[in-house]
């Protein structure tokens, strides 16, 4: 699981995504894709940007709910709260996962 979140994190655009949504969550793909051209002047289709949330859905980062016809995406910080805890948390137990 950690591997996907890496991935994921691996692309600059990914983390762009993932910063618009730490602006506001709950965001359409139009306004990804429109937050995406005016604040950062990315040319990408909404098909492009469509995959670009699908992986980083798969990680875990960003779960999504559709309510009427809109699908609005949130951030999920979960799998990355496991990531840092795992080798930040002085407290556990030797071994513990």
């Amino acid at each position: 699981m950690a591997e996907d979140v890496f991935k994921a994190l691996a692309d600059p655009t990914r983390r762009l995504i993932l910063d618009g949504l730490v602006e506001r969550d709950g965001q359409t793909l139009f306004e990804i894709c429109a937050r995406l051209v005016t604040k950062h002047g990315s040319g990408l289709s909404r098909q492009a940007v469509s995959q670009h949330l699908a992986v980083l859905e798969s990680a875990g980062l960003v779960l999504s709910r559709r309510q009427g016809r809109y699908k609005f995406h949130d951030l999920n910080t979960e799998p990355l709260e496991r990531i840092v805890t795992r080798w930040l948390r002085p407290d556990a137990p030797e071994g513990a996962p």
